[in-house]
């Protein structure tokens, strides 16, 4: 039975190097995958899915106006689609997430959507918050903190090394913009060179 999966996770916790493996291992299997992303993030390129160890490949870019249920469907028509994967997820929109409740429920087609939960703010991002209202399964992909060994749950948001509690919700950035981090060092980062 097709379900909706959301597997989130902090900055730097395999998300997209995750997708890309999930891809492959469908179409070795001569499987076929659409693989999505949003087109908000241009970190590499627009329509791209890369990860930080290098590997990368193309992906259908989500738009505000982009009507995934129909390209799935119109896709599926042609040559059966066995899984449907979404990567920067949180930033969809609440249509969006529907439109993939509709590719689970009404094409029989699974869906595994990844991406941040909680923003730098500690705030839900939109396309979060409907993955954890209506997915099937919810899944985190675990990471560590940049200053402990504890989890990181939260993402940092960095200034010339210094955090950030302010500003606008989506600011596009990898390493140099943003940590993982536990609790205790979102509320009391380390002072550079101390841990």
């Amino acid at each position: 039975m097709a379900q909706l999966f959301f597997k989130y996770g902090a900055m730097n916790s395999g998300k997209s190097i995750e997708i890309l493996k999930v891809a492959h291992n469908y179409e070795e299997q001569n499987k076929k995958v659409m693989l999505f992303t949003s087109a908000i993030d241009n970190r590499d390129e627009v329509g791209y899915v890369s990860s930080r160890i290098g590997v990368r490949r193309e992906a259908i870019p989500v738009f505000d106006d982009t009507n995934i249920y129909q390209m799935v469907k119109a896709s599926h028509l042609e040559e059966e689609v066995y899984c449907v994967l979404i990567d920067e997820s949180q930033f969809l929109s609440k249509e969006h997430i529907i439109a993939l409740t509709k590719v689970v429920d009404e094409l029989g087609i699974p869906v595994m959507a990844f991406g941040l939960k909680n923003d730098f703010l500690n705030e839900l991002f939109e396309g979060s918050k409907y993955l954890l209202l209506y997915a099937d399964k919810i899944e985190e992909i675990k990471t560590i903190c940049w200053y402990c060994h504890k989890k990181a749950n939260m993402n940092m948001r960095m200034v010339e090394g210094k955090p950030v509690y302010a500003g606008e919700q989506i600011q596009i950035g990898g390493n140099e913009s943003y940590y993982p981090v536990c609790r205790k060092h979102y509320f009391n980062p380390p002072i550079k060179g101390n841990n």
